[in-house]
């Protein structure tokens, strides 16, 4: 390819990688603070207490009556099915909630499906979170088969929290370059790489994935954890492209088979939260902060290490309308030292929910250090909070192979939305987004739950 493997590019002394990742860190709490600041199917989310229907240990829950005068999707369905039934509160509810699986997106177009959730809470402490289990399968206009287990797990106490996936997919993955977009100075491999035109590549693959996490409560709302997670691309494939590409300059680069390869690593990571709701938070923080290992010895491709930071808050400005929400993320991952394989690397949409960066399609921008930052404002529409809007702005930025740094330039997005309650007891909404960015990216999102 013209080039050695980069070992020489990325000194593996840590220390020389601290004051850049200091300021990564620091930017993203500062961003949040002071406010001024799809992609193929995805993994379940990994959130500590993601579809947990409890806010906070330590607080019993009081019914909260004001879901009363609220409509949602089982209100509906059930005045158009049996208009004139009244409630049965007698009847008991199953721990089991099979639904369509829904979603559309520029880069997996429409996605059908089947889920099902189950939910159990364990033990007799009346405040352990809901321990929950998911799976799904589903397919999508694009081609893309997607199956996954997922659980998230508390004992009694939540003392321990255990959360794991198994996921296989026939994957179809958009691919427009590394970088923020740039004109590289370099040579041809350069151009083709930071790909400033960006010019459109599509990669098939099977991909595999095996994930679990242990979390020990070292008291309230913080959470330490550790575990390991296997990625594993095969049979990756570009079925239109004949010449040099973004990702076979990359790979040439940095040692990687384009044909398949693995990326398996350790995971540490310290985690707060003082959400008042998982799904849809009216106030609170949410705080992850993360490093991962990959070893070759435990089979990936190429030692790494890679450091992550979550960062989000909540303001509800109305007590009489708490739906009135100003909210504040920032994401970001930076490779450390090693070499991480080229569709794994930080970028757009590759949060642990893939929910960033809405107006581009997955991976639109990426680079070995990169940085996401969105503000959005959701607020209700009818009285009965059965539709609810947003809207929203983002930007990104990351660096490249052509001496772009990180914060050196950044791309906007933006976009409004509409919100249909779809279960008034845990917050949750079926969300329909229009958003546009450069380049002449646009497009409309289907998905449940807010994105962050």
């Amino acid at each position: 390819m013209g080039h050695s493997l980069q070992t020489q590019r990325r000194p593996l002394i840590l220390y020389r990688w601290i004051p850049s990742f200091l300021k990564l860190f620091f930017h993203t709490v500062a961003v949040c603070f002071c406010g001024n600041s799809y992609s193929q199917i995805t993994n379940p989310i990994d959130s500590l207490k993601n579809d947990s229907l409890k806010a906070k240990p330590g607080i019993t829950e009081r019914p909260d009556h004001s879901i009363l005068k609220q409509y949602d999707m089982a209100d509906l369905i059930k005045d158009i099915i049996h208009p004139n039934r009244k409630p049965d509160s007698l009847r008991k509810k199953s721990g089991i909630t099979p639904m369509p699986n829904v979603a559309y997106n520029p880069s997996i177009g429409a996605q059908i499906g089947i889920k099902a959730v189950a939910g159990k809470i364990l033990g007799k402490d009346p405040n352990t979170l809901m321990s929950v289990a998911a799976t799904s399968a589903s397919i999508t206009t694009k081609g893309i088969i997607y199956f996954y287990i997922s659980h998230n797990i508390f004992t009694p106490g939540n003392k321990w929290n255990l959360q794991g996936s198994l996921i296989a997919a026939k994957t179809v993955t958009p691919d427009f370059g590394l970088g923020i977009g740039n004109e590289p100075g370099g040579d041809e491999e350069d151009r083709i790489l930071a790909n400033p035109d960006r010019k459109g590549y599509v990669l098939h693959a099977q991909f595999y994935n095996i994930r679990e996490k242990i979390y020990k409560q070292v008291r309230e709302n913080l959470f330490i954890g550790a575990g390991v997670s296997f990625d594993i691309r095969r049979k990756i494939e570009d079925r239109r492209s004949t010449g040099i590409t973004p990702y076979s300059v990359y790979s040439g680069r940095y040692g990687f088979d384009p044909g398949n390869y693995m990326s398996n690593g350790f995971l540490f990571n310290i985690q707060y939260t003082s959400r008042d709701n998982q799904n849809r938070a009216y106030k609170g923080i949410y705080a992850d902060v993360g490093i991962r290992a990959n070893q070759t010895w435990i089979g990936s491709s190429r030692n790494a290490v890679q450091l992550t930071g979550d960062f989000r808050k909540y303001w509800s400005l109305s007590h009489r309308n708490p739906e009135h929400v100003l909210a504040f993320w920032s994401w970001g991952s930076s490779v450390l030292s090693g070499a991480l394989p080229y569709f794994e690397l930080p970028g757009t949409g590759k949060d642990p929910a893939a929910r960033s960066g809405r107006g581009y399609t997955f991976s639109y921008f990426k680079g070995t250090k990169y940085f996401y930052s969105e503000t959005e404002y959701r607020f209700p529409i009818l009285k009965n909070k059965f539709i609810s809007g947003v809207a929203f702005f983002n930007i990104q930025t990351a660096n490249d192979e052509a001496e772009t740094r990180l914060f050196e330039k950044w791309q906007p997005g933006g976009g409004a939305g509409l919100r249909v309650l779809f279960n008034k007891s845990t917050r949750t909404n079926l969300c329909l987004d229009y958003a546009f960015g450069k380049y002449g990216a646009r497009g409309f999102f289907l998905g449940l739950n807010e994105a962050f």
